[in-house]
């Protein structure tokens, strides 16, 4: 059976290393990847390899002008051609720098393909630099359509935190706060040191994945079984496995959570504020004139995004929550709260030399006051509606 791994990442250096240490760790293996660089031209190139070159190549066109959406189109065929011809044990698609790998894992899946691994590698140097850069892809050439409107900053950190394996470059340029801020942004990765260097070539005769997992912890991580199910849970705003309380080498996450919504108006005044607090920021929150919507809260580069995700458990009828999947009310019984529910604030704020004290501050002003509080909530809905632009309402 064809294995399939997903590596990608906007770090291109550290992208292609991995690459190259799975194509030599792990015997009867190629790499597919599709070239969106050219999508400007009309098409997509495709080219698949081995360890002694490129075996294929041919060109995919744009579909709806969207360069990623022909690399939907091919991927999956391409897969199926080296599954039905027996001789490939495992298929290294290395995503473009701007492909986002959840999209491409759940394409790969729902094509009857197996994916066993997504990697994101990463240049710990580059960490920060890439999560302050709020310039839009298409400014620096990586938009993936015409229509793209990501920036550098949120599409690397959806990579980095989507990937439960990290391939880490041996970078001199990073120190100890760099690779601190990688393992506090995502603190249950599995981060497997590479090289920039040429890998050393497989040995003769091997042919098992345990001899090339046992010759490399990358090989290992890439056959080791991925559930895009499970991946999908952990990244959704109402489930989210989010990072924990943190403070070393300069780097610290602070984890907010309070059992009392936001007043529109003090908080809509101080997203600016508290956006650029920190480097990375995400998780759910509560408006009061909004008491029964989940709210995302997804902040990188500077730039915040919100966006309704549904409504909180405790806002649904008892018969609506067989509908649910059990992760998502695993997730709300840890949360919950006897007068209301699974309603509240659980923001995590990551940063180097973040002002934890200064930011708690701010936070708490934004809360609805004891007064207001007292007033309930069809006080509360008649509170200025400072977010319906935002959330397109």
């Amino acid at each position: 059976m064809l294995s399939v791994v997903i590596v990608g990442g906007l770090h291109a250096d550290a992208r292609k290393a991995a690459v190259e240490r799975l194509l030599a760790d792990v015997p009867g293996s190629v790499v597919l990847h599709h070239d969106l660089a050219t999508a400007a031209a009309g098409t997509v190139v495709r080219t698949i390899r081995d360890t002694s070159g490129i075996l294929a190549a041919g060109e995919a066109p744009l579909v709806n002008d969207c360069a990623c959406c022909a690399l939907r189109e091919d991927l999956v065929p391409e897969l199926l051609r080296l599954a039905d011809d027996g001789l490939t044990r495992l298929a290294v698609v290395e995503l473009w720098d701007s492909v986002e790998p959840k999209a491409m894992a759940e394409v790969v899946t729902s094509g009857g393909l197996t994916v066993t691994g997504v990697i994101t590698a990463v240049d710990p140097a580059l960490v920060l630099p890439y999560l302050g850069n709020g310039d839009d892809l298409a400014e620096r050439g990586l938009a993936a359509a015409a229509t793209d409107q990501r920036t550098v900053a949120d599409t690397f950190a959806r990579q980095l935190e989507y990937a439960p394996v990290l391939a880490v470059a041996d970078s001199e340029e990073a120190d100890d706060e760099d690779r601190e801020l990688l393992a506090q942004l995502h603190p249950t990765a599995r981060q497997v040191p590479i090289g920039h260097g040429d890998p050393a070539a497989p040995e003769p005769g091997a042919r098992a994945d345990a001899q090339a997992s046992a010759r490399s912890p990358l090989a290992a991580a890439a056959l080791a079984g991925f559930d895009v199910e499970a991946a999908a849970a952990a990244q959704h705003p109402a489930c989210a496995l989010l990072p924990t309380e943190a403070d070393a080498h300069g780097v610290s996450t602070l984890v907010w959570h309070r059992c009392r919504p936001f007043h529109p108006e003090r908080l809509y005044e101080a997203l600016e504020d508290i956006t650029c607090a920190a480097a990375r920021s995400r998780g759910r929150f509560w408006l009061a004139d909004k008491p029964d919507v989940l709210l995302h809260w997804d902040a990188a580069g500077g730039a915040l995004c919100v966006e309704s995700v549904g409504p909180w458990l405790a806002s649904l009828p008892d018969a609506a929550w067989e509908m649910v999947p059990p992760v998502r009310r695993a997730a709300a019984a840890m949360d919950w709260h006897p007068e209301h529910g699974d309603c509240c604030q659980h923001l995590v704020f990551t940063s180097p030399a973040l002002d934890r004290d200064g930011l708690e501050r701010l936070l708490e002003h934004c809360l609805l006051t004891d007064t207001e509080y007292a007033a309930g909530r069809d006080a509360w809905k008649r509170l200025p509606p400072a977010f319906d632009t935002l959330l397109e309402v």
